[in-house]
């Protein structure tokens, strides 16, 4: 009997520790997978369109995609921070030096993941139009970087541009266009395009997540909208998203 009983309690105990390593196995399996699909090479593969979508697409003005900068395609911090968003020790994709008020200051920046190729796929549905309430000689740097020299950000809007409201600076979209039936806004701040709310696309803030996939979800939407003859036909049905951020 006394035997019976230590040989089920040798079995519970190897069970046990069986149990425990297969979970720790298993752990280690799921990381390495979240590591593996995290970094595996992006695609959303541009087909050919069919007759009846290139004949549509021909018949609609070409649009316009007016993109913020700052927590949208990219986060930066500069000189003197105390407590930068980004995790200690992860570097920058690229460091600016300009001169503020004679003053030389470095910012620190980091790309959403996916822009570069966000921006490569939505250059060759839209004109690119970069809007940011940030001052210009930091704004135009931060596009001149992106672009890399591509020639898809050419046109440009900064803080002068802004109107400046009860310390805010709202982004008047007839500034790029008259035509509010063919621009679409990206922004992280409803605060920025109040004015347009028809004509904007939420976004989540982003400042240091490296999974973050938000601009790679927005690519179906924008391959879509193209064919509209009025986006704030499909994007005024949005209008309840503009409070979550």
């Amino acid at each position: 009997m006394l035997k019976t009983r230590q040989c089920l309690l040798g079995i519970r105990t190897f069970l046990g520790v069986t149990s425990r390593i297969w979970s720790f196995f298993l752990y280690i399996l799921r990381k390495h997978l979240r590591t593996i699909i995290q970094y595996q090479t992006v695609r959303y593969d541009t087909l050919p369109l069919s007759p009846v979508s290139r004949n549509r697409l021909n018949s609609v003005k070409r649009k316009i995609l007016v993109l913020d900068l700052d927590e949208t395609l990219i986060h930066s911090h500069h000189d003197g921070v105390l407590r930068p968003t980004v995790r200690p020790g992860t570097p920058p994709d690229f460091i600016l030096k300009v001169v503020i008020d004679k003053h030389p200051v470095r910012f620190f920046v980091h790309k959403r993941p996916h822009v570069d190729f966000f921006l490569e796929v939505v250059s060759q549905w839209y004109e690119l139009v970069v809007f940011t309430a940030s001052m210009e000689i930091y704004g135009s740097a931060v596009a001149d970087k992106l672009d890399n020299n591509r020639g898809v950000l050419k046109r440009r809007y900064y803080r002068q541009h802004c109107t400046l409201d009860l310390g805010s600076y709202i982004k008047d979209l007839s500034v790029v266009d008259n035509d509010l039936s063919s621009i679409v806004i990206l922004d992280n701040s409803p605060g920025a395009y109040r004015g347009h709310p028809d004509n904007a696309i939420p976004i989540k803030s982003w400042f240091s997540d490296p999974s973050d996939t938000a601009l790679l979800n927005l690519l179906p939407m924008l391959d879509a909208l193209r064919f509209t003859s009025d986006v704030r036909s499909v994007l005024s049905r949005n209008l309840h998203q503009h409070r979550l951020w």
